[in-house]
């Protein structure tokens, strides 16, 4: 599908869904991403890789919101170690019309930097020049995919003018988005007292994609020796999850009608 026909497709979508939020709307569907996958380790630790720790605390997110919100369809894009193209990330979640989709990564700091430690959450949207290198590393994952020139309409993560346009996909979810998004920032803090970084707004291909509010949470940087304890130990791995359920909790208290 040409990029024109995406546009007209997914914002025919929004227009409908965007008439969802009246009386008697519910959250059904939310669809949990574990990021980077099979030989896309992601960020790398002093012992660890950011594709197993996303694996394991959306695992255990699905768990929790599986027993204290049964009536909401979890559907993750990868349960194991494997590839999951990016464009196929946003597809899932397109196609099963869910109401939100959250990405877990983990974040990463080069070396001399690695004192450096917290959590922030991303949403798509427009970014200052300064912002682009972070969206651009992250999009650069669908270099590593076959035949990505054709999956993403010529689509070039080396060319920051190339995701402004994909950013206009978003506009219409970008407040819930956000909502969400300092949802979950201010649990992290209130209930883990963690070091917020706080929410922003990045050009991360994933996010441009899904027809829907959609987040990507950044749990800890691995790149921090205390950090990448915390996020690798059962504790603080259930401390994220149950973070992310209550900001789950409340955004879908806020948003339906009764």
């Amino acid at each position: 599908m040409k990029i024109k026909l995406l546009i007209t497709a997914l914002l025919f979508s929004i227009l409908v869904n965007e008439k969802a939020p009246a009386q008697g709307y519910k959250i059904k569907t939310i669809v949990i991403d574990p990021g980077h996958g099979g030989r896309k380790p992601g960020a790398s630790g002093s012992f660890s890789k950011e594709k197993d720790v996303s694996l394991k605390v959306a695992l255990k997110l699905g768990a929790l919101l599986k027993e204290e919100m049964p009536n909401i369809k979890v559907i993750f894009t990868r349960k194991t170690d494997i590839d999951v193209d990016l464009y196929r990330r946003a597809e899932i979640a397109n196609e099963a019309n869910a109401d939100l989709f959250i990405s877990v990564h983990c974040n990463s700091m080069p070396p001399g930097n690695t004192h450096i430690k917290g959590v922030e959450t991303l949403v798509a949207g427009s970014h200052r020049l300064k912002e682009q290198d972070a969206a651009i590393r992250e999009n650069a994952d669908i270099k590593l995919e076959k035949n990505y020139k054709s999956k993403y309409d010529g689509y070039d993560p080396s060319d920051p003018s190339s995701f402004i346009l994909l950013s206009l996909l978003k506009n219409t979810f970008r407040d819930k988005s956000i909502k969400f998004a300092k949802l979950i920032q201010n649990s992290y803090i209130s209930r883990d007292k963690r070091l917020s970084r706080g929410v922003k707004e990045q050009g991360v291909l994933v996010l441009q994609r899904c027809g829907m509010p959609a987040v990507l949470t950044e749990v800890g940087f691995i790149s921090n020796k205390e950090e990448e304890k915390y996020i690798n130990s059962q504790n603080g791995q259930n401390e994220i999850a149950n973070s992310i359920l209550e900001a789950i909790k409340t955004y879908k208290k806020n948003i339906e009608v009764k």
